[in-house]
């Protein structure tokens, strides 16, 4: 992924280095070491806090939203690659990190923790020219998935960050919630919910950020397309902004990561690794390359062991094998798209894997 280039003005450098700094790997043989993104994870947090050569820095009426590049993101990737922790490092950012917009750096110009209210002491020097980013004022975040157990993929790892290292201080759990301390938007901000359909009463709140996971099961029969709208309407109040993750959806369900993938607006940026069109996912070398393709960058996965499931599932389920191992768009019917066709339709929309 050495040919991602990065030659556009971002936060993500600033929320890259601050990530690796607070947030640690939540489980594993490497609990508690510094969560360290990597480069495809890189990519997507550039991307999001791309900022716009235009903004300006108006310390009364600072710009939110309209700082960005993009209003919104979308990351398509297959199972185990880290979506749920890298969400969780970004939530945590989006708490009580740099992702707000505070101008432009001029020499000397430095981050410091301690200057919002983080005391371990680190810092961070900006280049001049540089865009600085600032905490933001009086979060409010949700969490969105189908379900309180499938909210957990990200709300698990976020409170493990909380727990094994500085965000201690920063952040702390509650019953059903994480309170943001030394924030000043009152009880009813400086929070993190985590949310599904049946809290309908939170949603469409004012919120400033939101991460919707698995937007590939949002449909119009089980009302998720419309809660997510609605949460991006509570975004809108606030200039907030939102990213989505799933992995690869059934063409045949009408999702909301379809529809986010086939819109034209030209402020969504969308991350999705698609494998080389010419490749059977049936073919077990040719699958092995596949799976070498769409993991790339996520060194923590097992091939053999993607391989093994993704063999069984084969037996019984080959579509969604191939949509959440090989990164493919297969209707659950079994019917592949026809050679060509997805690529035919939507090759505007494909996302290229560097700038």
């Amino acid at each position: 992924m050495s040919d991602f280039k990065v030659d556009f003005p971002t936060l993500g450098d600033v929320v890259d280095a601050w990530i690796a700094q607070h947030c640690k790997v939540p489980n594993g043989f490497d609990r508690g070491a510094s969560f360290v993104e990597s480069d495809w994870q890189f990519w997507c947090t550039a991307n999001h806090y791309r900022v716009k050569d235009t903004a300006v820095w108006d310390p009364v009426k600072p710009l939110r939203a309209q700082a960005f590049h993009y209003r919104r993101s979308q990351i398509v990737a297959p199972q185990k690659t880290g979506k749920g922790p890298w969400s969780a490092s970004i939530v945590a950012a989006e708490a009580v990190g740099p992702t707000f917009f505070g101008g432009w750096a001029e020499k000397g110009d430095v981050y410091r923790c301690e200057d919002f209210g983080c005391p371990c002491g680190w810092y961070w020097e900006y280049e001049p020219g540089e865009p600085m980013g600032i905490r933001q004022p009086s979060p409010l975040i949700q969490m969105l998935a189908t379900s309180e157990d499938q909210v957990d993929n990200v709300y698990g790892p976020l409170k493990a960050m909380i727990l094994l290292g500085p965000l201690g201080s920063l952040m702390k759990v509650r019953e059903g919630f994480i309170r943001i301390l030394g924030g000043d938007g009152g009880e009813d901000f400086d929070k993190i919910e985590a949310v599904s359909s049946s809290a309908a009463s939170r949603l469409g709140n004012p919120i400033s950020f939101a991460l919707q996971d698995e937007t590939g099961t949002y449909t119009k029969t089980n009302k998720l397309i419309r809660v997510a709208q609605t949460q991006r309407r509570g975004l809108a109040g606030m200039g907030g902004r939102s990213i989505e993750t799933t992995n690869a959806w059934d063409p045949a369900e009408a999702s909301l990561a379809q529809q986010t993938f086939e819109s034209q607006a030209p402020d969504i940026f969308k991350f999705y690794r698609q494998p080389p069109a010419d490749l059977s996912y049936r073919n077990k070398r040719e699958r092995k390359r596949i799976h070498a393709h769409v993991y790339d960058g996520s060194p923590w996965v097992n091939l053999d062991d993607i391989e093994a499931e993704a063999v069984e599932l084969l037996e019984t389920d080959p579509a969604q094998a191939e949509r959440f191992f090989g990164n493919r768009l297969v209707s659950g019917s079994g019917a592949w798209l026809k050679d060509g066709l997805w690529d035919a339709a939507y090759a505007g929309n494909l996302v290229a894997e560097s700038a």
